[in-house]
């Protein structure tokens, strides 16, 4: 089994603090060797910019760790068929930012959701279930019971896409399974 650890070592917001933290280190250079038409212009620009990205920073939810066992799993993905599931993956696997967890606004719309210790996803893993292509997305949550999960255990495929079945299971007790298979279309 694979881990994808690549996007996760360096957002957006890194990104944008490293531009900015170049172009203040560039015109303060400047600045002390008097070259006043590149100083002004990297100053004013890049102290903006240091502290947008370190808001940025400040603010930033990494995407969960991504486990994508073989080749023939990334084949199955882009099957027509698994469109809703491939949608799903594409969001959780993304940095997020200003937000307190991956999947929020559906959590909460499904009644998942604690204000004080909501469910983290820490990580998806690409699956095959007798020829069916799924999702297990791990969550770390104390907050929510899992009898509240298991309860919406019918409805949370259908949340997610209109052919999915959803099996719910907790490997620990501080996690929650939540597997998202592609159902048995009917012949």
């Amino acid at each position: 089994m694979q881990a994808l650890l690549s996007s996760r070592r360096f957002s957006p917001g890194s990104l944008v603090t490293v531009v900015g933290a170049l172009l203040t280190v560039v015109g303060s250079i400047a600045y002390l060797g008097d070259n006043a038409n590149l100083s002004l212009p990297t100053i004013f620009y890049g102290i903006p910019i240091l502290l947008g990205g370190l808001a940025l920073k400040s603010s930033e939810l990494p995407p969960p760790l991504l486990l994508t066992p073989t080749q023939a799993l990334r084949e199955q993905r882009l099957r027509p068929e698994n469109a809703d599931l491939r949608r799903l993956l594409a969001d959780v696997s993304r940095w997020r930012y200003g937000q307190k967890a991956h999947l929020e606004s559906s959590l909460e719309a499904l009644k998942l959701w604690d204000d004080d210790d909501p469910p983290q996803l820490v990580s998806v893993e690409e699956l095959d279930r007798l020829g069916a292509y799924g999702l297990r997305l791990r969550f770390r949550c104390q907050g929510v019971p899992l009898q509240r999960w298991q309860d919406l255990e019918n409805r949370l495929g259908r949340f997610f896409g209109t052919s999915l079945r959803a099996e719910i299971s907790q490997p620990s007790p501080a996690q929650v399974d939540l597997v998202l298979i592609q159902a048995e279309q009917d012949t």
